[in-house]
């Protein structure tokens, strides 16, 4: 067996079911799911039979006749199937999503409590963290924000890892003794009591709200219910246009999002 072959070897063939990043010179990319019985319509050419990406490998690439257009085939990242996911509703993004799992102490083996599913973009995160030995407890009022959620969550085979749980009221969560609380809800104040009952001690607590006055008041909520180490952050990002002699900002970036309310439970 040559070099090439071994290296060509290495890599996971595709197969029918699994996901895909279609990725184009131009910036143009598609999310795949690969269903051998179906095309895909691209941008520039006719449309694609997915038949032909079966037993490809992820990291080559196919070329499209009669344009000569070449793409790649990317497995997609967690930041793909969150930022590809389908939406009825505002979105965690990676940016905050990735600084809250650090900040939580979110990892394979934790017990996470989510209160606000939404469409499941930060559910993608915190399942791809917690996996393959932990749990996320997701909470929700709305059971189509849920059956969206886990739809999203099957695309990215993570619905092994989250249970989904209806709630209307703020009474006291089924789960106990979890490592990290994410509230999402406009009042979050009202779940300070009850986090702090679910909380195991030194657990950690985030909150995500996109306004100064609703992390002002959950602050006081939280300092009144004895929790300690109470911080507020925002996350900012400018991507920078790296070119041979003329590299500078983008005029455009992903500035604010959420403010993430951070606190820790005591013993």
């Amino acid at each position: 067996m040559t070099t090439q072959e071994t290296a060509v070897s290495l890599k996971r063939l595709i197969e029918a079911g699994d996901p895909l990043i279609l990725w184009f010179d131009d910036g143009t990319t598609y999310y795949i799911t690969v269903d051998p019985a179906k095309a895909h319509s691209i941008h520039c050419g006719r449309p694609i039979p997915l038949k032909d990406l079966v037993g490809k490998s992820y990291g080559s690439w196919i070329e499209f006749e009669p344009s000569n257009v070449k793409a790649l085939l990317l497995e997609p990242t967690i930041e793909d199937f969150i930022m590809k996911a389908r939406r009825e509703s505002g979105i965690i993004y990676p940016k905050d999503a990735a600084v809250l799992m650090m900040h939580c102490g979110i990892r394979s083996g934790s017990r996470v409590i989510e209160v606000g599913v939404g469409s499941g973009a930060l559910t993608l995160a915190l399942t791809s963290q917690v996996a393959p030995n932990g749990k996320v407890y997701s909470y929700d009022i709305r059971e189509d924000f849920m059956k969206l959620a886990a739809a999203n969550l099957k695309k990215a085979k993570l619905a092994d890892y989250v249970t989904f749980k209806t709630r209307t009221g703020h009474e006291p969560f089924e789960d106990e003794g979890v490592d990290a609380i994410v509230l999402d809800v406009p009042e979050p104040w009202h779940e300070a009591e009850n986090a702090k009952k679910a909380l195991r001690p030194g657990g950690r607590l985030a909150s995500l709200n996109p306004t100064y006055n609703q992390i002002e008041t959950m602050a006081g909520a939280l300092e009144r219910f004895g929790f300690i180490m109470i911080e507020a952050q925002e996350v900012l990002v400018r991507g920078i246009l790296a070119r041979p002699g003329k590299t500078r900002p983008e005029q455009r970036m992903v500035s604010h999002t959420e403010f993430m309310l951070f606190a820790v439970r005591p013993e």
